[in-house]
């Protein structure tokens, strides 16, 4: 679902305090339910998600606004059983087809779909796509003509005008000193299909995955050749980060 842009985020080993925390889990197939397979859940990008207490406050497109028991309610808006869980399970898997496939044959089209098991880079029981955290440039951003929501990072890094795009991958195996924490950066981040769909009232954004396609498919480890955006890091020194706190590379 869309997200929530804040003021401060609270980082630990996990990654970002209430970060992908709950998922709605598909009751026929076992797997989460992420729009990477935009055939049966793109709908999920027109419901918003916030913390709310220790629970979550979801809104649907009408402007209904339902709570963590809404497992009735939520399936009959995805037209599939789903129920929202609090706990990832061992070996929790998603579907993700290749997202060049569904640009080429469209949203709607019957296309492979390969599952893949998240969060194998995070400890605990968030559902996270991979590492505990997902950090993109402006630098990046500007070039893609991407907005930053399409991408759903953790924290957006504002660079001084000139930095060359895709600086990201420059950072790997470096350490990022935000505020009070330390990140070490590991992976560049594999673009999906996420990006290109509606979000909210953004329409479809096809260039967010060609671009990079196009310009930054590079090596990630384990996982081959991809087109990425964005660095994936693991939170080495655990605090307090907020907007407007300066980003030193270590």
């Amino acid at each position: 679902m869309l997200g929530v842009e804040v003021e401060q985020l609270q980082l630990g080993p996990g990654g970002a305090d209430g970060d992908r925390a709950l998922a709605l889990v598909d009751v026929g197939t076992g797997r989460v339910a992420t729009a990477k397979h935009p055939r049966l859940w793109r709908s999920l990008l027109q419901c918003s998600a916030a913390p709310e207490g220790a629970g979550v406050r979801i809104t649907l497109p009408d402007g209904k606004v339902v709570g963590p028991a809404a497992d009735e309610e939520l399936s009959a808006f995805l037209g599939r059983p789903v129920r929202l869980v609090a706990q990832r399970p061992d070996g929790a898997s998603v579907e993700r087809p290749d997202p060049l496939e569904v640009l080429e044959h469209g949203v709607e089209a019957e296309v492979e779909a390969p599952t893949l098991e998240i969060a194998q880079g995070t400890p605990g029981g968030s559902f996270v796509d991979h590492s505990p955290l997902h950090l993109v440039t402006t630098a990046t951003l500007d070039h893609l003509g991407v907005e930053a929501v399409r991408y759903r990072p953790n924290l957006v890094i504002a660079t001084p005008p000139g930095t060359a795009p895709f600086v990201e991958n420059t950072w790997l195996g470096r350490d990022l000193v935000v505020g009070d924490v330390r990140l070490h950066l590991t992976l560049p981040t594999p673009r999906c299909s996420v990006p290109t769909l509606e979000h909210g009232t953004l329409p479809r954004a096809p260039h967010a995955v060609r671009g990079p396609m196009e310009q930054n498919r590079v090596e990630v480890t384990g996982f081959g050749v991809l087109p990425c955006a964005g660095a994936y890091a693991e939170v080495a020194v655990g605090g307090s980060v907020r907007s407007g706190d300066v980003v030193e590379l270590a």
